[in-house]
């Protein structure tokens, strides 16, 4: 793909494996378990890996990164996120991290946007990672750090860019909005929108989704499964990090029934949809073991017929913008 700027950037595979879980979200996994999922995904084709030092406390980036010295380095992609920089601290006996991820809490997250921030994060994931280099760097939920973002992080990555340091640059964010400010203000080859398309609710497609075709920017589809309720047959109870409201769970039991008439599970729908937008390149999926990284494997090349998503349209659950151009086949 071909930024607006001319550059070349990063071509992303189809599907790719999220790294919250190899951080140890929710709960803890043994290091070998998330060894082998690393390995399955690698022999079942995948070729993306998204991590950042957010999820475990480097956990993630430390494991992800052993488990990928046995591959040659040219034949996968990594991203990873800067925004969030790790300080060592004395934690009690005991304590763990309180943002999601049962780790020992022995650093604290920073908030740092600053071109000093962006560098010393990087130098750190580069250590995590055993790696002398990083494919895609996503400013990571800068939500309420906007103008450190554009006057420091931003600015720092366009020149790392341009100085060939890293191949490609973007956001990654649980919003639309202020995504789509970031792509009119800067040249970005990519974002990654988290539970922004997704069958519960759609609002990359009032202005992040048109704006990133017109541009050329492509999008990374993650949190597909909105936390929890798509991930499974029947609908689960965690929403976006949290409990799952009641309309939004019988929403979801509305949607698996009409995915059920046509031989459709709800985890294969909730991977389909972002696929049939033209701005989506790859969509981005986590697994806390093997087996979770095959299974989605084949959810993920599960054949959904089209007229599924005109009959979720008609039945007024998802948005009539969000049908596939073409109509007829299967997606």
């Amino acid at each position: 793909m071909a930024t607006p700027g001319g550059g070349v950037t990063v071509d992303l595979p189809p599907l790719g494996l999220g790294g919250a879980q190899l951080g140890n979200l929710y709960h803890a996994v043994p290091d070998e378990t998330a060894a082998a999922s690393v390995r399955r995904a690698w022999d079942e084709g995948i070729r993306y890996f998204d991590t950042a030092p957010h999820y475990g406390l480097g956990l993630s980036e430390r494991r992800l990164g052993a488990a990928l010295a046995a591959y040659p380095r040219d034949e996968y992609v990594l991203s990873t996120k800067v925004g969030r920089v790790l300080e060592p601290r004395a934690a009690a006996p005991g304590e763990r991290d309180d943002q999601g991820f049962d780790v020992p809490a022995t650093y604290r997250r920073r908030w740092d946007f600053s071109r000093d921030g962006v560098l010393r994060s990087l130098e750190s994931s580069l250590n995590w990672l055993g790696l002398d280099r990083i494919d895609l760097v996503y400013v990571h939920d800068p939500d309420d750090h906007f103008e450190e973002a554009v006057s420091g992080a931003f600015p720092a990555l366009l020149e790392l860019r341009e100085q060939g340091v890293v191949r490609a640059i973007g956001a990654g964010m649980n919003q639309a909005p202020m995504l789509a400010e970031f792509v009119r203000r800067f040249d970005l080859d990519h974002v990654l929108m988290a539970g922004r398309y997704t069958l519960l609710n759609q609002p990359a497609l009032d202005e992040l989704l048109p704006l990133c075709v017109e541009r050329g920017v492509g999008v990374v589809a993650g949190g597909v499964f909105n936390g929890g309720i798509l991930a499974t047959e029947q609908p689960g109870a965690i929403y976006d990090y949290a409990a799952a409201p009641a309309e939004l769970v019988e929403k979801a039991q509305k949607i698996a029934e009409i995915c059920a008439r046509h031989g459709v599970s709800l985890p294969e729908a909730a991977l389909a949809l972002p696929r049939t937008h033209p701005a989506v390149v790859s969509v981005v999926v986590g697994a806390h073991d093997a087996e979770q990284v095959s299974l989605n494997v084949r959810r993920a090349a599960a054949n959904i017929p089209a007229v599924l998503w005109d009959d979720l349209a008609d039945a007024g659950l998802l948005r009539s913008a969000a049908r596939p151009v073409v109509s007829g086949g299967a997606q």
